[in-house]
């Protein structure tokens, strides 16, 4: 199986990427904030929003769904509070302002929360809750999306996979991080899946048009992403829907397009808390206090078929190093649509 993959170093990798972007007109300062974006979604294993992603935003880009030369604008800013409207623009240039945002107005008022719309989608979750984090923030980032998946006991689609992440302060390769779909898994696994000719997914990701749980990566691309728990996933995408799309008055449920739609522009809807920990015990304070649980959760004893207790990030944190070293795979459907658009570009493709 492994043969099967192309393995490319992750600065050459990313520097091909932002080719690509360039060449579609993309500025080169916003092409490698993208690019950054999507490698830090392969370095880390989560592929689904890696490099996967790029023609579907060349795509966009080059018919005219998303403006790669906006970069939006504040609507209102009060208090600890700011209302951005994206205007469409690139999803990894908006949300690195609402951040930059976000982190002024936690460190000066402790608290802030930035709600951007009519935005684009951002890549990995878990990237924006770093950038907050980063900076001795713990830092939140939540975005509604394509509608795909049906509410509980249903079977029309009407939420997104809706994600969830929150980051604490702290050493990247150690520190708790967050980034989950409300789904059972992200939508783009199963489109990576599809790509890559898989035949089958695991059971529990995904149904058929009807409803009916499916194994099939054709059903799956073609029907319905599985809500996470059931009634509890429906609840919590429809939470980030509140904190996104409501909140911000942008559009929401089946108003919202996506990578796939090439009728309208995307129009999903961002929103980034940043929670400064010295208001409250302290920096120091909260970093051994987090140590502590960290500790309390390792010491854990692995139950049957595991051999050790992880926390959130951790996973991703060996992915990480692991890849940093040896290279970023890419599945043989996924790298063939990058060189189709290598050869579109005329941008020549790393070895």
């Amino acid at each position: 199986m492994a043969d099967q993959f192309t393995v490319i170093n992750h600065e050459k990798l990313e520097r091909f990427a932002q080719q690509l972007l360039e060449g579609v007109g993309v500025a080169p300062n916003r092409a490698a904030l993208v690019a950054s974006n999507l490698i830090f979604g392969n370095l880390r294993g989560v592929d689904s929003h890696g490099m996967q992603l790029l023609p579907y935003y060349l795509d966009q880009l080059k018919n005219g769904l998303i403006n790669g030369a906006e970069d939006g604008h504040a609507i209102r800013e009060s208090g600890a509070t700011m209302l951005y409207n994206a205007n469409n623009g690139l999803g990894a240039v908006t949300s690195t302002i609402c951040c930059d945002h976000a982190i002024r107005l936690a460190k000066q008022n402790g608290i802030a929360f930035v709600v951007a719309r009519d935005a684009n989608h951002f890549g990995a979750a878990a990237y924006w809750g770093r950038k907050i984090s980063s900076n001795g923030l713990i830092g939140f980032a939540f975005c509604n999306a394509s509608p795909i998946v049906p509410p509980y006991q249903a079977k029309d689609p009407r939420l997104g996979t809706n994600p969830i992440c929150m980051s604490v302060p702290g050493e990247p390769e150690n520190a708790w991080l967050l980034d989950m779909a409300t789904t059972t898994v992200a939508a783009n696994r199963i489109f990576k899946a599809y790509h890559n000719k898989q035949e089958e997914i695991p059971a529990g990701w995904a149904m058929d048009k009807e409803g009916r749980p499916t194994t099939n990566t054709v059903e799956a691309f073609n029907g319905l992403i599985m809500p996470l728990g059931g009634y509890k996933g429906t609840g919590l995408s429809v939470m980030v829907e509140i904190l996104c799309a409501i909140l911000g008055g942008g559009a929401m449920s089946t108003e919202v397009g996506g990578l796939r739609v090439k009728d309208r522009p995307m129009g999903v809807s961002h929103s980034f808390l940043a929670i400064d920990p010295a208001r409250f015990v302290g920096a120091d304070e909260f970093g051994t206090r987090m140590d502590k649980l960290t500790n309390y959760l390792h010491s854990a004893t692995p139950g049957a078929g595991f051999d050790e207790v992880l926390i959130a990030g951790e996973p991703e944190s060996r992915f990480e190093k692991q890849r940093r070293e040896s290279g970023i795979p890419l599945g043989p459907g996924e790298w063939q649509r990058l060189l189709d658009w290598s050869a579109t570009l005329s941008v020549l493709p790393p070895s």
